[in-house]
């Protein structure tokens, strides 16, 4: 058991009496088959570098996050991920957390896709971390995450290869369960700045930052949501509240995309709110 565990008992028995109740993912199998966790849409947002600045040809972006490999999450959904990221082939690839539910090392259920989509990316493949993977034992992630060729960015930026090596990501930890340092994300980052976090929450911990696109995950877009796409429920959080789903113009910096994500949280069903993969082309 992680030592996050220990500290959450409540927690903890609840997510032991869910997966019971959830016979070890065969009603998720169940809910995916006759559709109940969708089906895995692209969608395309386009974001153009102000001030002056140029890139030498578009940069493709792919995102996915919110995976939740587990009992909530048929593993097939995975595989039909898989199937957008090679259709697409994006330059760089970028995963958003909450790779887990329950129990870190469902994150097996992961390995496949991690491996071959890190080869995919030509530019690389790079992750931060969500609160479900710091409550159920980040450092098993972030091994699996590792051993697949993907970049783990906590509190640090890389920049990318030529020609696009005026571009860094910039990832921070989990906004509100793990260590969160935005000065530390973008400390020696390039003149354009990609900033990746779990939750729109990562806004609160800008410190003053800069960016030029941000993406987050962690809303589901609601997971539960009306025709229109309105979310029944929406998470916690003074940011994730009102940013639950799509593009938002922020002050002084570029847009947020906050994505849908992949996997369920809590129960095996998604309602007008479909796992997406984000395909967003910097010009």
């Amino acid at each position: 058991m992680s030592k996050n565990k220990h500290g959450r008992p409540i927690r903890h028995a609840t997510e032991r009496v869910l997966n019971f109740l959830l016979l070890g993912g065969m009603v998720a199998g169940l809910s995916y088959r006759l559709g109940g966790q969708g089906r895995v849409r692209v969608v395309r947002q386009d974001v153009e570098v102000k001030g002056g600045r140029r890139l030498p040809q578009p940069l493709r972006i792919g995102f996915a996050s919110d995976f939740h490999a587990g009992p909530t999450t048929h593993g097939a959904l995975f595989d039909d991920l898989l199937l957008q990221v090679e259709r697409e082939r994006p330059d760089v690839l970028l995963l958003g957390g909450d790779y887990v539910s329950f129990d870190a090392g469902n994150v097996q259920a992961l390995a496949a896709f991690l491996r071959r989509a890190a080869v995919l990316a030509p530019l690389g493949a790079y992750a931060v971390m969500g609160n479900h993977d710091v409550w159920n034992g980040r450092e098993t992630i972030e091994r699996v995450l590792r051993d697949a060729g993907v970049g783990v960015l906590v509190n640090r930026s890389v920049a990318l290869p030529g020609p696009f090596d005026e571009v860094s990501i910039c990832g921070i930890d989990d906004p509100w369960t793990g260590q969160p340092s935005a000065r530390d994300a973008f400390a020696g980052a390039g003149p354009v700045r990609i900033y990746l976090m779990h939750s729109p929450d990562g806004l609160w911990r800008l410190e003053g930052q800069h960016f030029d696109v941000g993406f987050a995950g962690h809303t589901h877009g609601g997971q539960i949501a009306l025709q229109n796409g309105a979310p029944l429920f929406r998470p916690s959080g003074p940011v994730s509240r009102d940013y639950c789903y799509g593009r938002y113009d922020i002050p002084g910096n570029g847009p947020l995309i906050v994505s849908r994500g992949v996997g369920c949280a809590g129960i095996p069903l998604r309602l007008n709110a479909d796992p997406e993969l984000l395909i967003c082309t910097l010009r």
